[in-house]
């Protein structure tokens, strides 16, 4: 297999994978624009190394970033030597587990997406299978046991050197504050194998619930079992309780799991209600969890606070970016009305900002007199003590930096991007079975 791997054409394609992804640097610094450079000059001699395994990762950066509850989340960079080579052994290695996945595994996996897990589990309970179990993994890419992972890898990967290679990385140490910490278990988030590596350990749980005959969604370490009685999710939840700690070694979070009903029920950043159509009591359709329209909201204050040193234009295409991505994201979801809101709250921020930028009342004056207003009303305005949030609600600001102002200068309004956005038939978004 590492013959396999280290091919030319499998080697020049995880190069240009690496280069799309724009990863950070790691320990070394080196940024993936210098990975061409690289390749072109030491390729022999890193492929002799991995050969004739000499070859040895380096350290794992440490990065904390926020989690929606406050909390942080440990992401791990490796360098872009060693995203490159985990690519190139991604690639080889995906085909060797991807046929016998389950297919109710939704995560990470080519031609499968979150919306064909949130409409799966839309069906099973539409069904009426309508008392959930949701189990939450305790910082499952942390706790994944590396003994048990390797053993489940040698099943389909024979190759010695191979194997030597994927624990070296599931052993390099990480960088965290300046202190290198020894790893003898978990699979760190942010390096390429750590998708597949994640669901070839939960396959084995997929395994067990497919024996049990049950009906389940599983999106990476995100599943949910769904039954139609209180007792038997009971049942269920137990035994799938002791599977996880006995056999697999994975702790679960008590406080996040649970057995829910579907209206106490999130999944993706989906949440169901009862509809009230004619001919569809009983059914349940999408809407956006709290937290996702929370989470929404804190990276668009984030992109329009007023103080951040960036240009209109930037900004502009920022927040572009943002609402293009989430909109399509919750596409399924009954969004619209929510979504009206939302934008003029974002107009008026951007407002605000084109306010705060103006500073000195005699460029204010002159902007609104360039804008229309006239001569008396622009020097009152321009030297008002209201506070700039209020100014940039006030009629002043609203009939002269309009909408369509706003959209010669680059801003695409959520609804617009709704709208734009194709319906997606409903069947297309199935997996085949």
């Amino acid at each position: 297999m590492i013959e396999q791997i280290l091919t030319g054409k499998n080697l020049l394609r995880a190069m240009y994978q690496v280069q799309k992804n724009h990863g950070s640097a790691g320990v070394d610094h080196m940024p993936v624009t210098k990975l061409s450079e690289l390749m072109s000059i030491n390729r022999d001699e890193l492929l002799e190394r991995v050969r004739s395994d000499e070859y040895l990762p380096q350290a794992i950066l440490g990065v904390e970033i926020p989690k929606g509850n406050g909390k942080m989340r440990l992401l791990g960079i490796p360098t872009v030597t060693d995203r490159l080579l985990q690519q190139a052994a991604l690639q080889i290695i995906t085909a060797k587990f991807e046929f016998d996945f389950s297919d109710s595994s939704y995560g990470f996996r080519p031609n499968r997406s979150l919306h064909q897990a949130a409409l799966k589990a839309q069906e099973y309970i539409n069904q009426g299978f309508q008392h959930i179990v949701d189990i939450d993994l305790q910082s499952f890419f942390d706790e994944v046991d590396h003994c048990y992972l390797l053993q489940l890898l040698y099943r389909k990967i024979k190759c010695k050197t191979t194997m030597r290679l994927i624990r070296k990385w599931l052993r390099a140490p990480i960088l965290i504050e300046g202190k290198l910490v020894k790893r003898r278990k978990g699979v760190p988030q942010g390096s390429p194998l750590s998708p597949l590596l994640s669901n070839i350990m939960l396959h084995e749980l997929d395994r067990e619930l497919e024996r049990q005959k049950l009906r389940f969604v599983r999106y990476a370490d995100d599943f949910s079992i769904y039954l139609k009685t209180k007792s038997k999710a009971r049942r269920v939840g137990n035994s799938i309780y002791k599977f996880l700690r006995d056999k697999l070694k994975l702790k679960i979070n008590r406080e996040k799991s649970g057995i829910r009903r579907p209206v106490h029920f999130t999944l993706l950043g989906f949440g169901f209600v009862p509809t009230y159509k004619k001919g569809e009591r009983g059914k349940y359709q999408f809407v956006v969890s709290k937290k996702s329209w929370k989470a929404l909201k804190q990276k668009l204050k984030a992109i329009t606070r007023k103080t951040i040193p960036m240009s209109f234009e930037e900004r502009i295409q920022k927040l572009n970016e943002v609402q293009r991505g989430w909109v399509n994201a919750f596409r399924m979801a009954s969004i619209l009305n929510k979504l009206e809101d939302l934008d003029g709250w974002i107009r008026n921020r951007l407002r605000y900002c084109i306010w705060h930028h103006w500073k000195k009342p005699e460029r204010k004056r002159k902007n609104l007199i360039r804008l229309g207003v006239e001569l008396g009303q622009a020097f009152a305005w321009s030297r008002t003590r209201t506070g700039g949030w209020a100014t940039s609600q006030s009629p002043i600001l609203r009939t002269t930096i309009t909408i369509d102002r706003l959209k010669q200068r680059g801003y695409e309004s959520m609804l617009d991007i709704y709208k734009q956005i194709t319906p997606v038939r409903r069947d297309l978004l199935l997996p085949i079975t």
